[in-house]
């Protein structure tokens, strides 16, 4: 109990409880928004999957494209200002997909070209976010800090699942879109009140060019930072293929609507909830080991929507994903954070997100092709094979099951 207390004490300074505030609102606005978007496109009059497959891929391509030059801003700029755009840019886009799914003028291009300023928004925020925990935490509550980040997006991301799929059942999607806009502009003034301490001097670069290469080297010269990024690319690619399309299709065809994929989405929230009590306690020697085997059981919830499995056996095995994705990323985060540079973090972020997100357009793309090929449920079971298959290939590296962490790391007791 000590423990627990004293990891809440970081929430008596006042910048990391800014951080905290605007993390957990951006991620109610992006928690409203899945199912806001893919209920609202599918139900315009002629839409189908392919029509949600070409607006998600419009925000997934730009997100890919750009992550590489937004870790060379966040290296080079404060990362709070960074911050500040992604999410005011993100509230641009969602307020502007609200108006046009209100008025009724929904041309394709323009759905996608909202959804592609999202797409850069996010590739913003990923790298500033990683590099700027260090630089509000204290090095020995690394974890703590990322664990209660995620304690809060996990609790907002519960909630607007909720709140997203009854705002779309009793309202529709369009008000749903404009909710999270206005979120993520709250969410923005917030990250404009911190006031986080650089941990190095930010070094003057000669180009964009050399910056990438300054980050490909503290990349690429560690075993298990690129070989896990591997890992994600595929798996990465089957998620986005069966949360982005197969599943909410499969939810209109058979499950109930968007009530039932709500559900699904609250059941893995509220797994990822339960993560952060895991990744609080746990302190593993060896923790991408122990973060890559948790990827195995994240299968599951494909598994089970591909077999037909009750609607409440499916929501159990989200549940699971949400669990295991949440204490990998504590542990994948507070890892990086401790063994890269601080200079050159948001770089090494931004490799990791390109490499983790790259095929995550070719899934989204090749999702309703495989639909109508093989069918929705054979295509989530396929969407299952790959996670594992791809998370046993990253278990033969030596980098990845032997890096340590430093100290005597154990579970700590809760007495």
């Amino acid at each position: 109990m000590r423990e627990i207390l004293g990891d809440l004490g970081l929430f008596r300074d006042g910048r990391f409880a800014l951080l905290f505030s605007a993390r957990t609102i951006s991620m109610l606005g992006t928690a409203f928004a899945p199912v806001a978007l893919a209920f609202g496109i599918l139900e315009l009059p002629g839409a189908s999957a392919t029509t949600l497959s070409v607006v998600l891929t419009a925000e997934a391509l730009p997100m890919v494209l750009f992550m590489l030059f937004a870790g060379v801003l966040a290296d080079r700029f404060p990362r709070q200002r960074v911050m500040m755009f992604g999410e005011w840019a993100n509230a641009l886009a969602f307020c502007t997909l609200s108006a046009m799914l209100l008025s009724g003028w929904t041309p394709l291009v323009a759905l996608a070209g909202a959804a592609a300023i999202s797409g850069v928004a996010v590739a913003v925020l990923y790298p500033s976010l990683t590099g700027i925990i260090p630089e509000v935490v204290p090095p020995d509550r690394l974890q703590a800090g990322n664990a209660l980040l995620g304690l809060g997006a996990n609790v907002a991301r519960m909630a607007g699942a909720v709140a997203g799929g009854a705002t779309v059942v009793f309202v529709g999607g369009g008000w749903a879109l404009a909710v999270s806009g206005a979120l993520f502009a709250v969410a923005g003034v917030l990250i404009s009140l911190v006031r986080p301490t650089p941990l190095a001097a930010r070094e003057e670069r000669h180009s964009v060019l050399k910056d990438l290469r300054e980050g490909w080297r503290e990349f690429s010269s560690r075993q298990w930072i690129w070989v896990v990024v591997a890992q994600f690319s595929i798996l990465v690619l089957a998620v986005q293929a069966g949360h982005g399309v197969l599943g909410p299709l499969l939810a209109k065809e058979s499950l109930g609507g968007p009530a039932a994929w709500s559900a699904f989405l609250a059941g893995e929230a509220i797994g990822t909830i339960a993560g952060v009590l895991v990744s609080l306690r746990l302190r593993p020697r060896r923790p991408i080991l122990v973060g890559t085997l948790l990827c195995l059981p994240s299968a599951l919830p494909y598994f089970l929507l591909g077999s037909n499995a009750p609607l409440w056996v499916t929501v159990a095995g989200a549940f699971v994903l949400g669990v295991c994705f949440d204490v990998f990323g504590v542990l994948w985060t507070t890892t990086m954070q401790r063994e890269v540079p601080p200079e050159s973090l948001s770089r090494v972020s931004s490799y990791d997100a390109l490499g983790s997100l790259m095929f995550g357009p070719i899934g989204l793309m090749l999702a309703a092709p495989a639909a109508a090929l093989m069918g929705v449920q054979n295509a989530l079971l396929a969407c299952g094979g790959l996670v594992v298959l791809s998370t046993c290939a990253a278990l033969l590296s030596p980098g990845v099951r032997n890096l340590r962490a430093p100290g005597r790391l154990e579970v700590v007791s809760s007495s």
